[in-house]
């Protein structure tokens, strides 16, 4: 039987996390072109681990979360040096489903902004099954 989700999963919970934009962060550098600027893999990441954070203190022993969609327009760049913040909003919880709200800001500019949708799920019977599938 599957398991519900946990009660402390509601609208509202949210969290932050913060990211000084080094060389290794770069388009260039994760090979996603080939300019010396915040590159968007490293953005959706900081994006995810916002989400993450969100929901780390409120998962049952056992369970973890995974992604299983994203919506993100990366608007703006961001050079090396620079802070870019990455915040998450947990807006609704549908069954085992979490949607955020996600954005990542440099000071007051708009640099990504998006949705996230993660599931609930039990981490060893996730694991199990993954090294399973061909």
């Amino acid at each position: 039987m599957e398991q519900p989700p946990d009660p402390g999963f509601a609208p509202g919970l949210t969290a932050r996390v913060e990211l000084t934009v080094s060389d290794t962060d770069t388009a260039l550098a994760v090979g996603s072109g080939d300019v010396p600027v915040l590159g968007t893999p490293r953005v959706l990441a900081l994006a995810e681990a916002a989400t993450v954070a969100a929901t780390a203190t409120r998962l049952l022993p056992g369970m973890t979360t995974v992604g299983l969609r994203v919506e993100l327009d990366h608007t703006m760049p961001t050079p090396v040096g620079r802070t870019v913040v990455a915040q998450a909003w947990l807006t609704e919880v549908t069954g085992r489903r979490l949607h955020f709200d996600v954005s990542v800001t440099d000071g007051s500019t708009m640099v990504a902004q998006g949705r996230v949708e993660r599931a609930l799920v039990d981490r060893h019977r996730f694991v199990e099954r993954a090294s399973r599938t061909p």
